[in-house]
C-alpha cells in the first residue's frame, strides 16, 4: 500500500458524488481529491489501536506525529476511538473499515471518512495524474441519470467510439442510475486490462460496448494564448509535478503578457504543488497558515517569482480547498485580481490515520487560513470582480485594464 499523504484538504461530499461532475474513472482521486500532504507523518494503527509510526518527513513543513492530542475541536473524529473500534471489529471477525466509518459518522465530522486498501491505493494513483479505467467524465443528472461529460482523446472509451451526451445505463450488468457517482466509479475500478461492458443510450437508442480498462494519464496543466498577449494558465488539479509546469508557464510567458490562471472547477491536490504553483507569481512570503491539533505552522513561497505580469485567476464554485489557498495567497498579497463566483469554502485539515485490517480513516485535525488570517471554511473567496458565464471575457476586460510592469 502507498505511504500515506499525511495532511489532506478534501470534501467529503465530493467522493458521494451529488451532483457535483466528477471523474468517473478516477476513483476518489484527481478530481474527487481537494488536496494532500505530498509526503509528511502518519499515525499507522495496525499494530495496537493507539500505536503510531513516522512516515517521510515533508520537505516543506514537519508536523510531528507524535504531537499531544489537544484542544481536538467540535466535529472531528477521535483518532484513538477510531483505531480502537476497529481494532476492536477485526479481533471479532468483523470489518473494521465498517466500524471505524460508524465512529466517524457519529462524530459529527463532516469531512471525515475511511477509505479500503483499494480505494486508497486508487487515490494514490491519482495523486500522480494517472488511473486505471475507460477514459470517461460524466456527471449525475435530474432524476439520477448518469451522463458521459467528457471522454479522454486515445482512451479505450474514445476508441470505442462513446461520446458526451451518453447516458450510462449499467457496468457489467449492475444498474446506474440513481446511485452516486463515486458508487459508479467503484464498479469501475479493475485491473488494466480487464473488460467492463457498458450499456449506455444515445438519442432514444440503448447499445453495449465491451472495452478493456488501461492505466491513463491527464495533463494538470494545459497553457493556450488569447489575442492581446494573454497567456492562459489552466490547472485541472494540483496532482504531482503540477507546480513546476505552472512555474514553467509563467517563465515561458513572454516579457508583456498579461496573465490568466484559471482554477474554476478545480478540487485541489498536493498542497507541496500547491505552494510551489503560488510561489511562480511571488516572490516569497506567506501563502496560508494553518493548525493541527492546536499546532500553529505555516506556509511560505519560494523566492524568485513573477511579480511583474498583471495576474488575474479565475475562480468558481467548483475551486476548492488547496485551489482556495493559492486563490486566497494571490488575493491577500495584492498580486491578483479574482474574478468569478465565490469559491466552494472548504479549509479544514485531514490527516489520515492506517487502522488493522489496511484501510485508512482520514480524520480532521484543525484549518487553514490566507496569510490576511481568512478561514474560508464554509466561507470560500468571493472574488473581486464577480462573473459567471461570462468569466473569461470580464477577465480579459480587467486584465486590459492593468498596467505591465518592467
Amino acid at each position: 500500500m502507498p505511504g500515506l499523504p499525511a495532511f489532506c484538504f478534501r470534501p467529503r461530499d465530493l467522493r458521494r458524488g451529488a451532483a457535483l461532475t466528477l471523474a468517473v474513472l478516477a476513483a476518489l482521486g484527481a478530481a474527487a481529491s481537494t488536496g494532500c500532504w505530498d509526503r509528511a507523518d502518519a499515525t499507522d494503527a495496525s499494530a495496537s489501536a493507539s500505536g503510531s509510526a513516522s512516515a517521510p518527513g515533508l520537505p516543506l513543513t514537519r508536523t510531528s506525529a507524535a504531537a499531544p492530542d489537544v484542544s481536538r475541536q467540535a466535529g472531528t473524529a477521535d483518532r484513538e476511538a477510531v483505531a480502537r473500534a476497529a481494532a476492536e471489529a477485526v479481533a471479532e471477525g468483523k470489518s473494521g473499515k465498517k466500524a471505524a466509518q460508524e465512529v466517524v459518522s457519529r462524530s459529527g465530522d463532516r469531512w471525515g471518512t475511511v477509505y479500503d486498501q483499494g480505494e486508497y491505493a486508487a487515490f494514490a494513483e491519482d495523486l500522480d495524474g494517472r488511473w486505471t479505467g475507460v477514459g470517461l467524465w460524466a456527471g449525475r443528472r435530474e432524476g439520477g441519470r448518469i451522463e458521459v461529460e467528457r471522454v479522454q482523446p486515445g482512451s479505450p472509451a474514445a476508441r470505442a467510439g462513446l461520446r458526451t451526451g451518453d447516458r450510462l445505463l449499467s457496468v457489467d450488468g449492475h444498474g446506474v442510475t440513481g446511485l452516486a457517482v463515486a458508487d459508479v466509479v467503484a464498479l469501475l475500478r479493475g485491473a488494466a486490462g480487464t473488460p467492463v461492458v457498458l450499456r449506455l443510450s444515445r438519442d432514444g437508442a440503448d447499445f453495449t460496448e465491451t472495452v478493456r480498462r488501461e492505466q491513463l494519464r491527464h495533463e494538470p496543466v494545459t497553457v493556450r494564448e488569447l489575442p492581446g498577449g494573454i497567456t492562459v494558465i489552466k490547472v485541472v488539479s494540483f496532482t504531482r509535478g503540477s507546480g513546476d509546469q505552472v512555474r514553467a508557464a509563467v517563465r515561458a510567458a513572454p516579457a508583456g503578457a498579461r496573465l490568466m490562471l484559471d482554477l474554476r472547477g478545480n478540487p485541489g491536490g498536493l498542497v507541496t504543488e500547491a505552494v510551489t504553483a503560488a510561489s511562480a507569481f511571488l516572490d516569497g512570503g506567506l501563502v496560508a497558515t494553518y493548525d493541527v491539533r492546536g499546532s500553529q505552522r505555516a506556509l511560505y513561497a519560494s523566492p524568485g517569482g513573477d511579480t511583474a505580469k498583471p495576474l488575474v485567476a479565475l475562480v468558481d464554485g467548483g475551486t476548492m480547498s488547496a485551489a482556495e489557498l493559492v486563490t486566497g495567497a494571490l488575493q491577500d498579497r495584492g498580486r491578483a485580481v479574482t474574478v468569478g463566483t465565490r469559491t466552494f469554502g472548504k479549509g479544514s485539515v485531514q490527516m489520515p490515520t492506517r487502522l488493522p485490517d489496511g484501510s485508512v480513516a482520514e480524520l480532521t485535525v484543525g484549518t487553514y487560513r490566507t496569510p490576511a488570517g481568512r478561514s474560508l471554511d464554509g466561507g470560500g473567496i468571493i472574488p473581486d470582480v464577480a462573473a459567471g458565464d461570462g468569466a473569461e471575457d470580464r477577465a480579459r476586460t480587467v486584465l486590459g485594464g492593468l498596467g505591465v510592469g518592467p
